[in-house]
This record gives structure tokens, sequence and C-alpha cells, in this order.
């Protein structure tokens, strides 16, 4: 797949062509890099907030989707990371869902635990599995509001077959975080 051709609704340039589209990604550790590198490369480009996603088949670990964080850059509170790569996925199948029949299971990882929003988006977009990195409250600490999400919030997910994976590569996902802050970087939703 050639990511220059790839449909990136609100992704800044560079995106298409900053991953390897014929890489299989079998680990989550292999995906939350992947997540990880895309968020830094929004904040060392000065493009967007310290956030990166990303959407694979469960099967075969390829790349369906990604998307960051671009919330500043296009002034709307919706262009999320998670936001950008479930609607980039859901094109790119041609379906309002990433579950349709007879289509591999998918799942949304991200450098980050979704905020309300995102977790909103992630029940309804079809994905069975999700995927973080930094927890909300690394989030909070730089004065993001993540909105409410409670343990119900997650179990809310589970109960309707999502499983979710916490905390996975965290220590670098907090350092992109950092980065940011260090950089004087927008907190949009404070």
């Amino acid at each position: 797949m050639d990511g220059r051709s790839l449909i990136q609704p609100g992704g800044p340039p560079w995106v298409g062509t900053a991953v390897d589209w014929q890489r299989r990604y079998t680990t989550d550790e292999a995906k939350l890099d992947l997540t990880i590198a895309l968020s830094r490369e929004n904040v060392d480009r000065e493009t967007g907030g310290p956030f990166g996603a990303a959407v694979f088949e469960i099967p075969s670990g390829a790349l369906v989707a990604v998307g960051v964080n671009s919330v500043v850059r296009l002034r709307n509170s919706m262009c999320h990371a998670e936001m950008l790569a479930l609607m980039t996925a859901q094109q790119r199948r041609d379906s309002f869902t990433l579950a349709p029949p007879g289509v591999p299971a998918h799942e949304l990882v991200t450098s980050c635990e979704p905020c309300a929003m995102c977790l909103g988006a992630t029940l309804w977009s079809g994905v069975s599995r999700l995927v973080f990195g930094a927890r909300r409250e690394d989030a909070e600490a730089l004065g993001f509001d993540e909105g409410p999400v409670f343990p119900e919030s997650h179990q809310y997910l589970r109960d309707r077959g999502i499983e979710i994976v916490g905390g996975v590569r965290r220590d670098e996902a907090r350092a992109v975080l950092q980065l940011y802050l260090s950089r004087g970087g927008t907190i949009y939703n404070a």
C-alpha cells in the first residue's frame, strides 16, 4: 500500500509517507512504537498535539490507517488522533463499521488513553480491541481535560466485546507528552 495515495482526513501532509505501509506489526509494543513515533513527529514538526493513533487488522498486523492530533492546526476540537485514524480506516474499508461481515477484526492503538469522545468513537467504530500507552492522568498532568472517563466507561466497552490493554510503552509515550509541554505546546481544552 502506498501511503501517498491514502486518504488522510485532517492529517498533515507528512503523515501518509511517515510509516512503512507494507510492514506487519505483530506485537503491541511494535504498534505502540509506531503511534509514539507519530506523536513525537507531530510535536517535532509542530503540526499538532502529542498524540498518535493507528488502526490495524488484528490477525495480520496490517496497518490500515494512522492519525495524529490536529486540533490546534485545524481549529477543530474533534480532530484527535484516534478520531482521524478511525475515520480514515472506515473510509479505506468503505464502511461505517470496522466489523462488517467477512472482514478481519480491527484494533485501535493509541499513544495515550482515549478521552471521553474517543472512547465513544471506539465503541461505535467496530474495533474489537483498544491498546494504549500513556494513561489519562499523564495527559491530565499537562493540563488536558480528558472528560468523564470512569472505570465504568472501560467496563462498558469490555461488556460489548472490546478488549482493553493499557500502559504499553507508557514511559516512552509519557516522554512525548513532556516534550510537548517543555516546548510550550498549546493545551487546547484546559
